[in-house]
C-alpha cells in the first residue's frame, strides 16, 4: 500500500497542502479534548437527581473516551504527516520539521500503556492522593484526567508549531 498520509491526489504546493490539513486534525483533537471537559462540566446538573456512585464513573468514563480518541487522533496525525514528508522534497521536509520535532519529542504511549496504572506511576500515585484527599471514588476521575492533560498539552505545543511554520512561510513570500 502506497502510504502518502496528507498528499492524497494532486497538490501543488506540498507544505500549505499539509499544513492545511494537519491543522485542521489538531484542530479537530482540541475539539474532541474541549467536548469532554464540557461534558464534565455539565455532569454537575445531574448531582441533584443521581448519587455520585452514578455520576462519578459517568465522568471519569467521559475523560477515558475524550482523551482515547484525541490519542487516536494525535497518532493518525502522526502516521500521515511522516508518511508524506516522505515523498516530499528536503527543502520542504526542513520547513515542517518543527512539526515533525512536536511528535519526536512528545512521543505518545499506545493507549494500552497509557490505560495501566502499574506503567503511569506517577500518575497512578497523585490520583490515589487525590482520592484519598477527596472521595476514593475520584481516583479513576483523576487518572483519566492526567491522560486529558497530556492529550491537551501535546495539542497545544502542535498547534503553537503549526502557526510558527505558517508565520515563517508567510515572512518568506515576496509580496505581491
Amino acid at each position: 500500500m502506497n502510504e502518502k498520509g496528507y498528499l492524497k491526489g494532486p497538490f501543488e504546493n506540498a507544505v500549505e497542502t499539509i499544513l492545511t490539513r494537519i491543522d485542521r486534525d489538531v484542530e479537530r483533537g482540541e475539539d474532541i479534548v474541549m467536548f469532554g471537559f464540557c461534558v464534565v462540566m455539565l455532569s454537575s446538573t445531574f448531582a441533584p437527581i443521581a448519587p455520585p456512585t452514578v455520576v462519578l464513573p459517568l465522568v471519569a468514563l467521559t475523560f477515558a473516551l475524550s482523551s482515547s480518541l484525541a490519542r487516536i487522533n494525535y497518532h493518525t496525525m502522526e502516521r500521515k504527516l511522516f508518511a508524506a514528508m516522505a515523498i516530499i522534497d528536503e527543502h520542504d521536509r526542513a520547513i515542517l520539521r518543527p512539526i515533525a520535532t512536536v511528535f519526536t519529542e512528545n512521543p505518545m504511549h499506545t493507549l494500552t500503556v497509557s490505560f495501566n496504572p502499574r506503567k503511569n506511576l506517577k500518575r497512578t500515585v497523585n490520583s490515589i492522593v487525590g482520592g484519598l484527599l477527596i472521595n476514593p471514588l475520584w481516583m479513576p476521575i483523576f487518572y483519566v484526567m492526567g491522560m486529558q492533560i497530556v492529550e491537551e498539552k501535546n495539542l497545544g505545543l502542535l498547534n503553537r508549531a503549526i502557526i510558527g511554520v505558517e508565520h515563517k512561510l508567510a515572512r518568506s513570500r515576496p509580496l505581491a
